[in-house]
């Protein structure tokens, strides 16, 4: 319980201080939201209209400790208040509908990468020096070398535009109502996905190959296995059931990490694909300086990535007895 208090208070106090960083870098950014919206417009625009829209808007007057105390109340009540570029529209409903499709995407994505990674890990650490592992983990840790645009891209222009063998994007076929309840529509959402998710995906499993790799290296020349091998025991056994599953501990805990990062590991992607995630989102919201948005996706993702990094740490304790008896 001490060691779940100290681990649990540390996040807290890292939440304050990404929740400060998250209130000070919009206003960094040049620009007035409020007179934004009426830089290209032909209505007179007197001071007491742009006052009046302020307060509608929810921006406080005043220095910025009297904005920080109304930005942290707000915070606590979960009230993210509302979108300038899709007004009256309240940032949480903003927010949630894009927030659905960036984690169908990437929680896909690391859960494919990380079991595929792990498995091309496992055989390359079991046949290392072979063809297989001199080709397959090179291989892989030149393509997550490759910046995500450029995979992007290529897929974009091969698959999508040349070839037309996908859609070139959006989550699903223009003008379809959707309808969760429908094969047809979730078909359509499947296949809309299919290229983004190989992007987002493919570029993450050098890192848990490698990852698994080394892992296993370090375990194959532990007593435990040489006696599982010296006992008779099937190769498939001695991999699965005693080298791969303790190689596991540091390879969950990459998934759990990758999980809290991966809500903003995909905005690229969904960008270039056009994908309705928090990444066509954030990058509006930065065009329009639609601060409640920024600060309102910025804090999910803050969020997200702490929450992951929380069970990271409560599953060293659940899987490693080491830790259960030491408490650290």
């Amino acid at each position: 319980m001490g060691y779940f208090l100290r681990r649990l208070s540390f996040y807290c106090m890292a939440l304050l201080v990404a929740a400060t960083i998250n209130f000070i870098i919009p206003r960094a950014m040049p620009g007035d939201p409020v007179t934004m919206m009426f830089a290209h417009t032909t209505v007179q625009i007197t001071p007491e209209r742009i006052a009046a829209m302020k307060e509608l808007l929810g921006f406080v007057d005043g220095n910025y400790f009297v904005q920080y105390i109304a930005y942290m109340k707000n915070i606590l009540s979960w009230e993210l208040g509302t979108s300038v570029q899709f007004f009256p529209l309240s940032v949480n409903s903003l927010l949630g509908s894009a927030f659905g499709w960036s984690l169908f995407l990437a929680g896909c994505a690391v859960v494919l990468s990380f079991s595929i990674g792990s498995v091309l890990g496992i055989f390359a650490a079991w046949k290392r020096g072979s063809r297989f592992d001199t080709f397959i983990t090179p291989g892989m840790l030149i393509v997550q070398a490759i910046p995500q645009v450029v995979i992007a891209m290529l897929a974009l222009f091969i698959f999508a535009i040349g070839l037309k063998w996908f859609p070139t994007g959006y989550a699903y076929t223009a003008g379809t109502t959707p309808d969760w309840t429908s094969w047809t529509f979730l078909k359509d959402v499947l296949y809309h996905a299919v290229l983004p998710l190989i992007c987002a995906t493919i570029i993450q499993i050098g890192g848990f190959l490698v990852n698994m790799r080394n892992n296993m290296i370090n375990l194959l020349n532990e007593d435990y296995i040489t006696m599982a091998k010296g006992k008779g025991l099937s190769e498939n056994r001695v991999v699965f059931n005693y080298a791969a599953r303790n190689a596991m501990l540091p390879s969950v805990t990459a998934l759990s990490m990758s999980l809290g990062m991966a809500l903003g590991g995909q905005l690229i992607i969904e960008i270039i694909f056009n994908y309705p995630g928090l990444g066509s989102v954030m990058l509006n919201a930065i065009h329009a300086r639609d601060y409640q948005v920024l600060q309102g996706q910025l804090l999910i993702m803050t969020l997200f990535m702490l929450f992951f990094n929380l069970v990271a740490d409560m599953l060293y304790v659940v899987l490693d007895p080491r830790l259960r008896k030491g408490g650290k």
